[in-house]
């Protein structure tokens, strides 16, 4: 029987804003290839048409038999009926007119209730000294014009009343409950900014969702991609007994330096040690797992990620030019080091003119790029064409004579996979997960801006060097597939059903 694998992701193509997109997309079309059953969860309304190899779940999806598609639920007060009880009551009666009910006692309750089935786990114990507002519909009646919990719960109801609990106790850095403040996920268009907003209220909101829909969903492991979705497989992993996978493609440190976003670092963590395995991209985010989140090094598998080799793709006929085409490509921001890359094109221009410098790309350093070329006197010279995609990405590739990535902080990076696949040299910089691998790449320091652009002079005056680095490049990617980040994915499941059958039920 295949391995079911539930995935939770925060994008997917063809709506995706940079490389965890594409690496979704690479790593399940391998493992539908290796006979894997995957679905994949999405934070917002995607037409299924698109995923032609996965089981594709967004909000808006039909997910349960409940005619609304979903749990209608909507914002309560915690207390007790003031009507009898059953004699089966879940909890000690408590006096007519008693008021909101007791953590203590609704803790009881649930536990009560979970019991009759013999699922009881661990019992959340802190919940700070504030109310509880949770959203429990399908539990409650009116009794004299008010909502309040019903006392027989039955066991499924005491499920889903322990998801808002639990949930509530995973992201309490977050504050209140944001779901009034974020748009419904289910009225979040298919084209809206994935990374914007209020993102833990939105990663709260993924994760209820989650919860509410894995209800209906038959699966073997949880696999998790970033932070965004580690709330969510937190809780799916603790309701279900099953495993934990997840994946780190970009850390707070790798997003923001030393200054990182505390409520995000603590989710990361939590979600790294939550798991029953972890898988980086590199050894150099593995390392950066070990000593800055404290994760034990025997619990990490590097999986390297893959390319997509297409030849239709390659040599597609290119604009007739006299210039030479130097091509940026990826996300504008401080952790790609555009600057070193416009930095590095300043000091190439002082010895060739005949040169063009392209950033494919968008981001909130792009208006400062624009305005350092200008400055700089290269304005002419740098052409920012903003954020590609489909046969937009095809197209700019076939025009390049030369691929630089001058990252800062890199876990991985597929893009240079992606040009040496379509017979592009590329110069890396030595802080990036993919230089672990690559052999016929030219490797920089990305703050040694003389050394950048000396290399880059090199390749575009010496055909013998970027005829070398272009055709063993070629033939060297076409050993790093996403079937073989696929397998190894396929391991690493294995080692975490493994860990959760010799440690018993959960």
């Amino acid at each position: 029987m295949a391995m079911r694998v539930l995935m939770l992701g925060w994008e997917f193509p063809p709506f995706i804003t940079g490389g965890l997109g594409t690496a979704c997309y690479g790593l399940t079309r391998a493992m539908s290839r290796l006979g894997l059953d995957v679905t994949f969860m999405l934070p917002k309304c995607v037409d299924p048409s698109f995923a032609t190899h996965v089981k594709l779940v967004a909000p808006g999806h039909r997910t349960t038999s409940d005619p609304a598609g979903a749990l209608i639920s909507v914002p309560i007060e915690v207390e007790r009926s003031s009507e009898p009880e059953p004699p089966n009551a879940a909890a000690p009666r408590r006096p007519a007119g008693a008021g909101p009910m007791p953590i203590h006692d609704l803790v009881a309750a649930i536990g009560a209730a979970l019991s009759k089935r013999g699922a009881v786990g661990a019992l959340p114990s802190v919940y700070g000294s504030g109310g509880l507002s949770l959203r429990l519909t399908p539990l409650v009646h009116s009794s004299a014009g008010r909502r309040v919990l019903r006392p027989d719960l039955t066991a499924a109801e005491a499920d889903t009343l322990w998801r808002e609990i639990t949930l509530h106790e995973l992201l309490p850095e977050a504050g209140p409950p944001s779901w009034e403040r974020e748009p419904a996920m289910d009225q979040r268009s298919a084209s809206a900014v994935d990374y914007d907003g209020d993102l833990l209220g939105q990663s709260e909101r993924y994760a209820r969702f989650c919860v509410d829909a894995a209800r209906n969903l038959r699966f073997d492991v949880i696999h998790a991609h970033d932070w965004l979705t580690y709330p969510a497989g937190l809780a799916v992993a603790r309701l279900t007994g099953k495993p934990l996978v997840c994946h780190i493609h970009s850390t707070e440190f790798d997003r923001s330096g030393e200054h990182v976003n505390q409520p995000v670092y603590n989710i990361e963590r939590r979600g790294m040690h939550g798991a029953v395995r972890v898988i980086s991209v590199s050894m150099l985010t593995k390392n950066l797992c070990v000593n800055r989140y404290g994760v034990s090094p025997d619990k990490i598998d590097v999986v390297y990620n893959g390319v997509e080799l297409d030849p239709r793709q390659v040599g597609i006929a290119g604009i007739e030019k006299s210039d030479h085409i130097v091509l940026y490509f990826g996300r504008i921001t401080m952790q790609k080091g555009p600057e070193y890359f416009i930095a590095a094109a300043r000091r190439v221009l002082e010895v060739m003119d005949d040169v063009k410098f392209v950033v494919a790309g968008s981001g909130d350093q792009a208006q400062r790029m624009i305005e350092m070329a200008a400055q700089l006197g290269i304005g002419s010279k740098v052409l920012f064409t903003g954020f590609l995609r489909g046969k937009d990405i095809q197209r700019v590739f076939s025009m390049a004579d030369l691929y630089v990535m001058p990252s800062v902080s890199e876990p991985f990076g597929i893009a240079p996979l992606e040009a040496m696949s379509h017979r592009v040299p590329v110069i890396i910089s030595r802080t990036s997960g993919v230089s672990e691998i690559l052999v016929n790449a030219l490797k920089c320091d990305f703050w040694d801006v003389d050394d950048m652009a000396n290399k880059i002079v090199a390749v575009l005056r010496h055909p013998p060097l970027q005829n070398t680095l272009r055709d063993r490049g070629y033939f060297e990617v076409r050993g790093i597939t996403w079937e073989g980040a696929a397998r190894r994915c396929e391991e690493s499941y294995r080692r975490a059903l493994g860990a959760v059958t010799h440690a018993g039920p959960r």
